[in-house]
């Protein structure tokens, strides 16, 4: 079954009920969870005076990564919803003053968001790059500020993180490094390989030398990421692919027989109001995206690729109905994990 090529179709599919989940989300103001770090008792801006960017979606990163999402189906899909609106709400967060403030918040408080909102901040920028569209154009001259910043933060931080985190949140290094390499061979094609080459230099120090993961401890309560798939992804794209195969023998020996079984059953989401276990859709929609990175990389021969078409297939039926028409502790955020799987490469 060529996969990709169903989620092409599906993803024309949705795009109009995604385009309009995402924009009442960036414009939904509260409820907000700030991660604000108060300098005194008078330092207490509501989000749209933090963030006139990025104040919707319940919290910074969900906001970024939505904002992403609605650009990449602006530059996939322009003719599957009117996009008029779209187009009207996003020039009006990304505004000069507006993208100044957010990289004038983020180089203030270098630790805010580290890594999860720097990674999908650097996917959201180089999603800019690669719509030929004028406004695309205009908003990517907006943004190169923040990009700059978290450039920047990145490569002051990565030197100084002699071990990595490996949960399966926010704080997972991996993904946040994975997200950006986009925009790190975007500097690097551009005659700046230094963040390239201090993310490949922490990805190999962290990881080259894992073997025999306990991905079986798989999920816990909260995850919305997988430990061990987030490694996976960052090491297929840091490796050539030759060198990738090799370590993913020794990083996960059983995936020819399916096992760890954990790793191929979707997570049960037993209460989508409830934000933490709501997470568990999030990890069925990730373990899917990166299933079929995977099954794109491997030989066609490769006694592995029926175990991940199935993974794919399970994880997918099992989390994307619940993008929209479900809870907003579940919308504010799923929709862009939908869009990793429906829109690989």
């Amino acid at each position: 079954m060529n996969h990709f090529q169903d989620a092409k179709t599906s993803l024309e599919q949705v795009a109009a009920t995604y385009a309009e989940s995402i924009i009442n989300s960036i414009q939904q103001e509260y409820p907000n969870q700030m991660q604000h770090m108060m300098t005194g008792p008078e330092d207490r801006p509501t989000p749209r005076e933090a963030h006139p960017a990025f104040y919707g979606c319940f919290d910074w990163h969900s906001s970024v990564e939505m904002h992403w999402a609605l650009i990449r189906l602006l530059r996939l899909t322009p003719d599957a919803f009117d996009k008029t609106k779209a187009m009207e709400v996003l020039g009006a967060h990304l505004t000069e003053p507006a993208l100044f403030q957010e990289a004038t918040y983020l180089r203030s408080r270098p630790h805010f968001e580290r890594p999860y909102g720097w990674g999908w901040a650097l996917t959201f920028v180089h999603e800019l790059t690669l719509w030929e569209d004028e406004a695309a154009a205009k908003w990517l001259a907006t943004v190169r500020p923040l990009a700059d910043v978290i450039t920047e933060l990145f490569m002051a931080w990565l030197p100084k993180a002699t071990y990595p985190i490996r949960l399966g949140m926010h704080s997972n290094s991996a993904f946040g490094l994975a997200r950006s390499v986009p925009w790190a061979m975007y500097l690097s094609a551009q005659g700046d390989p230094r963040l390239l080459n201090a993310i490949t230099q922490a990805t190999t120090q962290w990881y080259g030398e894992d073997r025999d993961y306990p991905a079986g401890y798989e999920p816990s309560g909260s995850d919305f990421l997988s430990p061990a798939l987030t490694e996976v992804d960052l090491m297929s794209l840091v490796l050539k692919r030759e060198e990738f195969l090799v370590w993913l023998d020794a990083f996960l020996p059983g995936l020819s027989s399916g096992n760890p079984k954990s790793l191929f059953q979707p997570a049960f989401v037993s209460d989508a109001s409830d934000g933490q276990l709501a997470h568990l859709h999030g990890l069925n929609l990730y373990r899917a995206f990166v299933w079929e990175h995977l099954n794109a990389i491997l030989p066609d021969d490769d006694q592995r690729r029926p175990h991940l078409e199935t993974g794919i297939e399970a994880h997918a039926r099992a989390s994307m109905g619940a993008v929209t028409g479900s809870d907003y502790m579940v919308e504010h955020w799923l929709t862009c994990y939908a869009m990793l799987y429906l829109s690989r490469g």
